[in-house]
Order: C-alpha cells, then sequence, then structure tokens
C-alpha cells in the first residue's frame, strides 16, 4: 500500500536498537501473517509484510525515520503544528513507524495506536524499540470503534492509515468518519488520510468532497482542506497514495478553560503551548509557503493542492454519505 522514497544513506551511523531477536520468515498472527525483511544495502532498516504487504518500514538504529512517501508527507503537515508535545491518535498501527517519529520529533507526546490483530501489536513491542507507555499504547480493536468511543476534542492528530487488501473498510470513509474524526480533534486539531486509488482517482475525490462535508462549508478556501500526492498520481497516470488533511475550525470566541482528562497533564500542557497569549487556540494554515516547500523538496517531490486547487480536485464529486464508523 506504500511506496519508497528514493534510496539513500543512513543518517544515523547508531547502533542497531533490538527489543528481541528479529524473526526469519513468516510469523503468525491473528489476522495471517507478519514477517520482517531487512534491506540487504542497509541492514538497519527492516520493513515489517503484513499479509505479504509491506505495511511499516522503519530504521532501528534511527527513530526519526520515515521510508514511505506517504508518511514523509504526513510529517510536513505535523511539522505545522505550534511546538510541543501532541495527542495523537493512530487508525492503523502495525509497526508504528508514524508515532516513532512523532515521538522522536515531539518529546513527550502521548499517543495511541489502534490495530485490529492483537498478535501483530505483542509482536512489534518485542521486535522494535517503539515508545512505552504512556507515550505510545497500542490497543488491539476495530478502528471505527476506537474512534467514535473517543472523547469530544481530545487528539490533536488523528491519522488514518487503514487497509482491508488495496482499499480502506468501507466504514472509515466518508461523511460518518469525517464527522467523527472532527468531533474528536481538538480546535486547529489535523486529520490526515491515506487515501489509496487509481486514476481518475474517483475516491479520493469523493473523500475530499466528505471532508468538505465535514470540516465545513469554508474548509478549502480558510486554508484548512488539502490533498497531496505525487505529480504523477494527481495527473492519473498510476495507482499510488494521496494523503488528505483537513483542519479542525477554531471556535469564534476564546474556548473556555478545560481540566485535564486523562491522569497526567502532559496533553494539557501541550494544550497550553498551542494557544495563544490571549487563550485563542493555533490552528494550521495549509497554505503556508513552507508546508508546499516543504512537499517540494522531499526526495520524492509531492504536489500541494489547497484553497481553489483543493475545490478543484473534488470537482463535482459528491460526498460518500455513510453513517458513523
Amino acid at each position: 500500500m506504500a511506496r519508497r522514497s528514493a534510496r539513500r544513506s543512513p543518517s544515523s551511523s547508531a547502533p542497531l536498537t533490538l527489543t528481541a531477536e528479529l524473526p526469519v520468515g513468516p510469523v503468525p498472527i491473528s489476522t495471517g501473517t507478519a514477517e520482517v525483511i531487512r534491506d540487504p544495502d542497509f541492514p538497519q532498516r527492516v520493513t515489517l509484510h503484513v499479509n505479504g504487504v509491506p505495511s511499516s518500514s522503519l530504521d532501528l538504529s534511527d527513530p526519526g525515520f520515515l521510508d514511505f512517501e506517504y508518511m514523509q508527507q504526513m510529517a510536513a503537515f505535523v511539522a505545522l503544528l505550534p511546538p510541543g508535545p501532541l495527542k495523537v491518535l493512530h487508525l492503523g498501527a502495525a509497526g508504528s513507524a508514524f508515532a516513532r517519529h512523532v515521538e522522536h520529533e515531539r518529546p513527550g507526546s502521548r499517543q495511541l495506536g489502534v490495530d485490529l490483530d492483537a498478535r501483530l501489536l505483542e509482536l512489534v513491542r518485542e521486535w522494535f524499540a517503539l515508545p512505552r507507555s504512556p507515550l505510545l499504547r497500542l490497543r488491539a480493536d476495530d478502528a471505527g470503534r476506537a474512534l467514535t468511543s473517543a472523547r469530544d476534542e481530545s487528539y490533536d492528530v488523528v491519522v488514518r492509515d487503514v487497509f482491508a487488501g488495496d482499499r480502506t473498510p468501507a466504514h472509515l470513509v466518508g461523511t460518518g468518519f469525517a464527522a467523527e474524526a472532527h468531533r474528536v480533534l481538538r480546535p486547529g486539531g489535523v486529520l490526515l488520510v491515506n487515501c489509496a486509488d487509481k486514476p481518475p482517482l474517483t475516491t479520493a475525490r469523493r473523500e475530499v468532497a466528505s471532508l468538505a462535508q465535514a470540516f465545513g462549508p469554508d474548509a478549502a478556501a480558510s486554508g484548512r482542506l488539502a490533498a497531496v500526492a505525487e505529480p504523477a498520481i494527481l495527473k492519473g497516470r498510476r495507482y499510488g497514495n494521496l494523503v488528505l488533511a483537513a483542519v479542525r475550525e477554531l471556535p469564534k470566541d476564546p474556548p473556555a478553560a478545560h481540566h485535564d482528562r486523562e491522569p497526567h497533564n502532559a496533553p494539557q500542557r501541550a494544550a497550553e503551548a498551542r494557544t495563544g497569549h490571549e487563550g485563542d487556540a493555533v490552528r494550521a494554515d495549509l497554505r503556508e509557503a513552507r508546508l508546499g516547500r516543504a512537499l517540494r523538496t522531499l526526495a520524492v517531490p509531492a504536489t500541494l493542492l489547497v484553497g481553489d486547487d483543493a475545490t478543484a480536485f473534488a470537482g463535482t464529486a459528491a460526498p460518500l454519505e455513510t453513517a458513523a464508523p
């Protein structure tokens, strides 16, 4: 489901960081098999295959490393958020490469990774040096159930990266999913969606229309809605991954003081770090030049569609009308 970026030399000469010997060959998991394959050129880099599909790629000596292009694109959006730890919900955990990256870039973040496969989550804890709880909690659950059970305004970032074969499960697309993601995001929070599609990108266009409906009629015009992919994908030349992003609007009035909903106060501190001097929340503007620049300068350059371009991409596509997950 993911394409790698251009090959490059390791950025770190640190020793390999393992919590257990890596297996050779497929290992049984709850939903099939998992296999860890080392990169023949860079032995510290491994790819986790779930049921034969590359699902996560990690550098065992560099927790900040991201190999898959769509994850690099997602990281550019997260970098727009004000400094400080984040609270992140990962729908589709697998090897937790993106969660590992977030903790590396923003120490002290509180993250929840959800995956349907309980045994897989046990194994990746054994195989890879993942942040420990409460920094990263891993839960075996349906992604839709985890989303609908989350509290209102409880996350800064929600990531959807869930596939059954080459498709996202039907209950995790469309207006029902988008509305639930909007609900659980804090004002200014960002939803990041990994959408795999083929020409003429009908699914991606309908997903953008669904996000526009859930995140408000001015989402595109106000720089809160975007789509990103390689130019060849956007031009309809091949199948590939698009990253869709939507930012929850800010309240018109300054938010009332809220109390910590967790037993620790890290999320509260993070929220305070993302407020203005007068208590107003700060949100990312996806029209910022630095976002487009960051995406253009990736190893595999990506094109950002935002504002009128995002509206034009959706075109006349109808939202995918779905119920809540």
